[in-house]
């Protein structure tokens, strides 16, 4: 597997390289994984760990709000690994601000970095991912398609890349490109630590969910990875909520209250 994960540092993207990197073992394959992020450090630590268990890995630091970046993290795939199956759109931000407040530097930033980089990338790698049979698996949000203040920047770029992709799929779907989003709901990451770690917040979320869980990193990157695997050829154009049903929840709650919440 060649593979391509951007905000590969921690969270959702470390998760999904060490689960590539995983499955490529058990069936026998290597993997060949391209790591982005703008944490250096972060990607260093994860390449060390993962090369020693015998991958083979690539890092590029990078920020993917700068328009240039993902060409060149494409050409420095296919100069270290000659191709390229899958690519694994998960870099993303968060401004807290309510609509009145967000400013345009900021709306623009959320949308450059959770919307327009995964264009930019899977324009670069079309040609890569046409000759592979390749897949595109951007990472969304279930605030794509509920609205979540103070988060308005995010749940509109989340919205456009949902939005986006399922494009993607009809345009790029004859190439041989699948092109699929996951949206994980609360997943217990370093970005929403604060909350989780809190025990009364998380009993909170977890009462509220269906399913009595938070989510972990590894929840999501099982679906990203089956998403861009061979098992899933006849998936494109999918929005893939991985939320335990909160989703469901947070329709009857607008109209009900609450009624899991016992």
């Amino acid at each position: 597997m060649r593979a391509i994960i951007t905000g590969a540092a921690g969270g959702i993207g470390l998760a999904t390289a060490k689960k590539f990197h995983q499955d490529a073992q058990a069936k026998g394959e290597s993997s060949q994984l391209m790591l982005v992020d703008l944490n250096q450090e972060g990607l260093e630590k994860l390449s060390a760990e993962l090369q020693a268990d015998g991958a083979s890995v690539e890092i590029f630091a990078g920020d993917l709000s700068d328009p240039a970046v993902p060409q060149q993290i494409i050409d420095a795939t296919k100069a270290a690994f000659g191709g390229l199956d899958a690519l694994v759109s998960n870099a993303g931000i968060i401004n807290r601000a309510a609509l009145l407040e967000v400013t345009p530097e900021q709306f623009d930033l959320s949308l450059s970095i959770n919307t327009r980089a995964t264009l930019l990338l899977g324009q670069a790698a079309h040609s890569l991912l046409a000759e592979s049979g390749g897949a595109i698996v951007a990472v969304g949000s279930i605030s794509g398609e509920n609205p979540s203040p103070p988060l308005g920047a995010y749940s509109a770029s989340k919205a456009a890349l949902i939005m986006l992709v399922r494009q993607m799929s009809i345009e790029w779907g004859p190439d041989g490109i699948r092109c699929n989003v996951v949206s994980p709901g609360s997943t217990h990451t370093a970005m929403t630590d604060a909350r989780y770690s809190n025990p009364e917040l998380r009993d909170e979320a977890q009462q509220r969910n269906p399913s009595r869980m938070v989510g972990l990193p590894e929840h999501q990157a099982a679906a990203i990875a089956f998403l861009a695997s061979k098992e899933a050829a006849y998936i494109n154009g999918v929005n893939l909520v991985v939320d335990g049903a909160m989703q469901n929840n947070l329709m009857v709650a607008s109209a009900l209250g609450d009624p899991w919440k016992k």
